[in-house]
């Protein structure tokens, strides 16, 4: 008995994805909930399993195509098992949308001067609520105020998807000016020339083609800078009770199952110094700023070639030390092994990166869309640093030390509040932890 690989439904908004590779080939055997085929949708990409164990005997989407949720991706069966023709679902589909077709132009021919009123009638453009898009693609245009007629679609049937929306933002000759200037308002300086299109280097060398997870994260750096004026402020921050802290529970929590690293006193941190600055946690829109209720912190995972995905840890004004560490290391797990479910990338209001892992000392991150600011941490060196004691006496001492670098939007968060957020995340860090 043959079973169909049913392309699932991977999180809320998301209507189809894109057949990234397939993991087995038509004859090779697999086992029931085995990796077999690899798929990507505007956020992530993850390993379906097989259904059922069985011979893969066909394969019904090639790689590179896209598949909408509950069509089928291919056929598990027994080998040698004989296959009915693959459905012609979309042809039969065509034909019955014929005959109506038909019918419409025979009533125009009866009404000719109705006709004649309706097709000099300039068509009315599509608005954002009537588009044929997802949920998420649908909050992008009305966040940006932008007609979907005026970017061209790659999904399948030329359906506008997420990639497209901000491939048109990351272009700055394709945004359309506002037509109507108040008088009090100074003109709008000349935005930059575009850059012209990279040309293939004339010096010898290979091309390695874009995967679509890269292009998804430049189109989304790019379309970053260009929306909010990026504002960089670096402190440092004494390790020294964070690591005392941690010595003392490691190997309590690892009984627990639990690695505590040290990600997780960061996210602790910001969330309670996001406790104290709401402003920080939030979003900006025309109309105010939009502050959250909930704190749920993006973590940036490295994957190597593979590119960066962000995780979410969410409700962390809710998570103890531990909760937190838990959650970072199943998310960063799944992350890794392309086990990540499109909603746990996700509704992030603040997001951590920890550049320090590769030995940087502090850098200056790209803030993650919508939110208004991004914490980079560096590498923990020991320096020596001036100590002064509760009699104002200084003395050298050498500490485990850490830049922090906070980069915030402009637009909502000017530099006092983003220097008395950094400051209250450095207390936290620097306080005692039992």
């Amino acid at each position: 008995m043959t079973t169909k690989i049913i392309a699932p439904l991977l999180g809320e908004g998301v209507e189809e994805m894109t057949i990234i590779t397939w993991l087995k080939q038509v004859g090779d055997t697999v086992e029931e909930m085995e990796s077999i085929v690899e798929l990507e949708t505007d956020k992530v990409v993850t390993e379906f399993p097989a259904p059922v164990a069985g011979t893969l005997l066909r394969i019904d989407v090639p790689a590179g195509e896209i598949v909408k949720v509950g069509e089928s991706m291919g056929v598990i069966g027994e080998p040698g098992e004989s296959l009915d023709a693959k459905p012609e679902a979309e042809p039969a589909k065509d034909e019955t949308e014929a005959a109506p077709a038909e019918v419409k132009e025979t009533k125009t021919a009866e009404a000719p001067i109705q006709d004649t009123t309706q097709q000099e009638k300039a068509p009315e453009p599509i608005t954002v609520s009537d588009a044929p898009v997802s949920p998420l693609v649908r909050k992008l245009l009305a966040e940006h105020n932008l007609n979907i007629q005026d970017i061209p679609g790659t999904g399948k049937g030329g359906k506008v998807t997420k990639a497209d929306v901000e491939a048109y933002l990351a272009k700055p000759q394709a945004k359309k000016e506002p037509q109507v200037v108040p008088a009090a308002m100074p003109a709008s300086p000349t935005p930059a020339t575009a850059a012209p299109p990279a040309q293939k280097p004339s010096a010898a060398g290979k091309l390695i083609p874009h995967s679509s997870v890269r292009k998804s994260i430049a189109n989304h750096m790019v379309m970053s800078k260009q929306t909010s004026p990026h504002v960089l402020t670096v402190m440092e921050a004494d390790m020294s009770k964070v690591l005392a802290h941690r010595k003392r529970n490691k190997a309590i929590m690892e009984q627990a199952g639990v690695n505590l690293t040290l990600t997780a006193y960061f996210v602790k941190a910001i969330t309670e110094a996001l406790k104290r600055h709401p402003n920080i946690n939030a979003t900006w829109t025309d109309e105010g700023i939009w502050q959250f209720n909930d704190i749920n912190i993006g973590m940036a995972v490295a994957r190597g070639d593979d590119g960066l995905i962000v995780p979410v840890i969410p409700q962390t004004q809710n998570l103890s030390l531990q909760g937190i560490a838990q959650v970072i290391n199943d998310l960063s797990a799944r992350a890794r092994n392309k086990q990540l479910k499109p909603d746990e990338v996700r509704d992030a209001t603040f997001t951590i990166t920890n550049h320090g892992t590769g030995g940087s000392l502090f850098a200056y991150p790209v803030i993650n869309q919508p939110q208004l600011g991004i914490l980079g941490t560096g590498t923990m060196q020991k320096r020596a640093i001036v100590i002064t004691d509760a009699q104002g006496n200084d003395s050298i001492a050498i500490r485990p030390m850490v830049y922090l670098s906070f980069v915030f939007d402009h637009r909502g968060i000017d530099g006092e509040a983003a220097d008395n957020f950094l400051m209250s995340v450095k207390k936290m860090l620097e306080a005692d932890w039992d």
